[in-house]
Parts: structure tokens; C-alpha cells; sequence
């Protein structure tokens, strides 16, 4: 067969794929704060990569939302935006209820236990007050649900919008109304096994809809400032 032509792009996707990841882990975990500027340089010299997978990877996370750039002048961390953090939550419950009812009729045992042993690292991180684990924990047991329903587009609107609500989860896990998550992922296993699709898919809106308060207090901070 013919070769294909533009050899090296292979390489190439990994490395932008890795480098946004990079960037992107260390925004949601806070290690790069909200306002903190982005030089090249030195995210180049960090991930040991050349300019054109860093420039690609900010390129990606300014599509997500997750920093700004002023072309020619300065790229920076995107400060915590409640607007784009409502507007996130809100595609992100869908896509996660959308995940139950395309998963749930053939979902098997072996995926049903998936989700059990994610819950049980997910509480026991809870326990340890470990956010790192508990965030990795949390995306594994949604994962199973979202990776059964074998809807690629829903991935990819995930991928999008997921980081954007992690750093307000990293919030929700290092306080006590994290610990209710549990309880919650316990109820949608449980419907899960039943079969319930409804069920499962209400119970999992319930979940992701447990973010409503933090997204509420910044804009009651803001407001009470506005009026002063």
C-alpha cells in the first residue's frame, strides 16, 4: 500500500496529548493557580518537550476554558468562572445521565464490580483526606458507566468539560459533603445491578448536581461585594 505521507505525527499527537494533560492535571490540582502566567519556556523546559506540543496543548486548554491568552502579550490560568462552571456542570450531568441509559442494558457483572472497587478507593481516599486519590477514584467509577455506553462523542464532550468542574470537586472531596458521594455511588450500583435505568440515571443527575452549592457561594461572595 501507498505510505502515508507526514511521517512523525504519531509522535507528535503523543506529545501534545501528554503536554495538555500535564498542564491540565496541574491547573485542576492547583499546582498552576487561577491568574498565574504560562511562559513557554518554562512549561517547554518542565515537560521536556519542544514549543509546538506546549503551544498545541494551551491552544486545547483555552478551548476548555482552563486559561487565557492575550496574543503576542501573556497566557495565564483562568480564574475560577461561575458562569463557565454552571454552564459545565450542566453538560457534564447530562452527558453522565446519557452514559447510565446507554450503558445500563448490557452493562455486566465484571463492570458492576468495577464500579464497587472504585467506590471503595474513592471512600477510603475520602477517609485519608486524599484529594489527589479521591478525584482519581471518582473518575474511574463515572469511567465505567461512561466508557460501557461506547459513545465516543460523549467522551469527548467529557474531556472538554470534566477538568473545568475538578477544580471545584477538589474543594467538595477536602470537605464533609464529599462523604455523601459515597452513599450516592452506592445508590447507583445498587440500580445499576437492578436494572433500573431510570433510577440509576436520576440518581446520578443527584450526584453530579451536588456541586450546586459550590457553585453558588462565589456568586453570593461576588454579589455582596458588588453592592458595597
Amino acid at each position: 500500500m501507498p505510505v502515508p505521507q507526514g511521517r512523525g505525527l504519531v509522535s507528535r499527537s503523543l506529545l501534545r496529548d501528554d503536554a495538555y494533560r500535564a498542564i491540565r492535571d496541574a491547573i485542576v490540582g492547583g499546582t498552576l493557580a487561577p491568574g498565574e502566567r504560562l511562559n513557554d519556556s518554562d512549561l517547554v523546559e518542565w515537560l521536556g518537550v519542544s514549543r509546538t506540543p506546549v503551544r498545541e496543548a494551551l491552544a486545547r486548554l483555552e478551548q476548555a476554558g482552563l486559561v487565557q491568552t492575550k496574543p503576542g502579550r501573556y497566557t495565564i490560568v483562568s480564574p475560577l468562572d461561575v458562569r463557565a462552571a454552571r454552564n459545565a456542570q450542566s453538560v457534564t450531568t447530562a452527558m453522565h445521565e446519557l452514559a447510565v441509559r446507554e450503558a445500563l442494558p448490557n452493562l455486566s457483572a465484571t463492570e458492576i464490580d468495577a464500579m464497587r472497587e472504585a467506590n471503595a478507593r474513592f471512600a477510603s481516599a475520602l477517609q485519608r483526606n486524599d484529594v489527589d486519590a479521591a478525584t482519581s477514584a471518582d473518575d474511574d467509577f463515572h469511567g465505567v458507566l461512561v466508557t460501557a455506553s461506547a459513545n465516543r462523542a460523549l467522551r469527548d464532550v467529557l474531556e472538554q468539560f470534566t477538568p473545568v468542574l475538578r477544580r471545584l470537586e477538589r474543594l467538595r472531596f477536602a470537605s464533609l459533603s464529599g462523604r455523601e458521594s459515597v452513599a450516592q455511588h452506592a445508590r447507583i450500583i445498587a440500580l445499576c445491578e437492578a436494572g433500573d435505568v431510570d433510577g440509576a440515571a436520576a440518581a446520578v443527575r443527584a450526584n453530579w448536581e451536588t456541586l450546586a452549592p459550590l457553585l453558588d457561594a462565589p456568586l453570593a461572595a461576588d454579589d455582596a461585594t458588588a453592592d458595597t
